[in-house]
């Protein structure tokens, strides 16, 4: 089971030739269960409001529509998952990527993302 980093899902759905074949090969495996977590969708629409990451239709039409078309499932935030973030060390700054840990810890999944300050935590981190 795969949890997306933002930048992965952004990546992913725009066909960025950055994703490494066999993240690619694994994301379209039809027994592969992947998520995008609302985390991700949050940070988009920040960044999308900042004027950082330009979209031609809201926010909430692209990540639906992506998501669905791509077979990823919705992971939602839950309290235990935010729970987490006090057993982390504080080696990550960004709170998306710190919370994007602990839900991934939390639930166990492997988080498919390039960020190699990622690999400092006790996570599974998966970049092909």
């Amino acid at each position: 089971m795969l949890l997306l980093d933002t930048c992965t899902f952004l990546w992913w759905a725009t066909g960025d030739p950055c994703v490494p074949a066999p993240v690619r090969a694994r994301l379209r495996d039809p027994d592969e269960q992947v998520f995008l977590s609302s985390v991700s969708a949050w940070e988009v629409c920040v960044k999308h409001a900042l004027g950082k990451l330009p979209l031609t239709v809201t926010p909430e039409q692209y990540i639906s529509n992506r998501r669905v078309r791509l077979g990823i499932a919705p992971l939602p935030l839950e309290e235990g998952d935010v729970f987490g973030l006090t057993k982390l060390p504080s080696l990550h700054r960004d709170p998306f990527d710190r919370m994007l840990i602990a839900q991934a810890i939390a639930r166990g999944l492997a988080l498919v993302t390039p960020d190699g300050l990622v690999r400092a935590y006790p996570i599974r981190p998966w970049w092909g």
